[in-house]
């Protein structure tokens, strides 16, 4: 069996190299992990997104009624490949494209379907998640964000935690509670908010950089019409479920995970102990190849997961296996990383000493939350369990 890319794949993922060499340059190591949104950085992320959408490549397999290019879909993974690998900012759009166009796609209307699916694939629209709440994390289920029918529109009260950008998103994909007296997880259903909404608050969380990334958001007395439910009232755990499916399943970790790793064994080869590069230390070295075995293993998972949404497969237990391991792996490379650069690896961005600008202690730091956000590894053996071996629920 002959596991190589077409030569048109191959020249596909050059073109998509050149792009970001040229947009991004030869010495590009990606934004910091505390920096995404700054007021700095926002309109060149706008900008890039732009010249992406000029490309057709932020929808690559959508269909072209909705804005996309119809290509195949091993064509959209090599895409998130080359943009998590080159650590492209595209969090303005990828929410939108990876989680909620392809929800739509699924289980919206038609109107629906045109009114939201365009102006994702023309990154005109920027979208934030709502499922996390201040008592509802890993038991998603419990959330308590009240939706009460009135009229032609749904009043919404309550708040989220967590959101990720909302500080700069047009729009919210959120799930709310329509049937409080219903069990937890058939009383939920999906709507899309426009952000603009009279009666939303969004306040800023700061996190352990010390800077303004999360929020939480709170809904007092917020209008959301009935027409943009999305799936069937009360469905919302399946609909939510799916969408949990796609932010699971894709390349674009192990691509991320690959790039680390090549700094690692860089890494390596600068630290010097007794005289002699850690890089033949036989222990560091066999360290390194085992997360590299690790990841092209995890790596084979998400190629799967890609083909089973080719053929119009919703991926499940596959997706939280390649969540799983592409998260797990991260969190070692980085904890490899700061063992190798000892507490030089702790050093900022200001100082001289530090490693790679900065950029190995922050996201070591960023890594801790791999394995909790996106749903728990805990919550991935679970679906494993159950799902995919069929074991009982405990």
């Amino acid at each position: 069996m002959d596991f190589k890319f077409t030569d048109e794949q191959e020249a596909f993922r050059q073109e998509i190299r050149d792009f970001l060499k040229e947009n991004l340059g030869d010495e590009w190591r990606g934004i910091d992990p505390d920096s995404y949104f700054h007021d700095e950085n926002w309109p060149h992320i706008r900008e890039l997104t732009s010249k992406l959408v000029d490309k057709g490549w932020l929808t690559l397999a959508w269909p072209e009624e909705y804005g996309g290019q119809a290509r195949p879909h091993i064509e959209q993974m090599i895409y998130s490949e080359e943009m998590a690998y080159f650590r492209a900012p595209t969090r303005d759009a990828s929410m939108g494209t990876d989680l909620v166009g392809p929800t739509v796609m699924i289980f919206g209307t038609e109107e629906q379907k045109a009114e939201y699916l365009p102006r994702i694939a023309d990154g005109t629209s920027v979208y934030c998640q709502g499922f996390s709440e201040p008592e509802s994390g890993s038991d998603l289920a419990s959330l308590q964000l009240r939706a009460v029918e009135d009229g032609d529109d749904y009043i919404l009260n309550g708040s989220k935690i967590w959101t990720s950008g909302a500080h700069r998103a047009s729009h919210f994909y959120l799930m709310a509670r329509t049937d409080p007296d219903a069990p937890k997880h058939r009383g939920i259903s999906v709507f899309i908010l426009d952000m603009d909404t009279p009666g939303i608050e969004v306040r800023p969380i700061i996190n352990m950089f010390d800077v303004h990334y999360f929020n939480q958001v709170f809904f007092e007395n917020v209008r959301v019409p009935k027409r943009n439910m999305i799936g069937e009232k009360n469905r919302g755990w399946y609909v939510a479920a799916t969408t949990l499916d796609f932010e699971r399943s894709g390349v674009a970790r192990y691509a991320s995970n690959q790039r680390a790793l090549e700094e690692l064994a860089e890494l390596a080869r600068e630290t010097q102990v007794n005289g002699r590069p850690l890089a033949e230390d036989p222990v560091i070295r066999n360290r390194i190849a085992e997360l590299y075995v690790s990841n092209e293993a995890g790596r084979s998972i998400a190629y799967k997961v890609g083909w089973m949404q080719s053929q119009g497969l919703v991926p499940n237990r596959e997706a939280s296996v390649s969540k799983m391991m592409g998260s797990e792996i991260s969190q070692k490379i980085r904890e490899l990383g700061m063992r190798i650069a000892g507490l030089y690896g702790t050093l900022d961005k200001g100082s001289k000493w530090a490693y790679f600008d900065g950029r190995l202690g922050l996201e070591w730091m960023d890594s801790i939350s791999l394995t909790i956000r996106g749903g728990t590894s805990e919550i991935q053996r679970n679906i494993i369990a159950t799902r995919g071996l069929g074991l009982p629920r405990g």
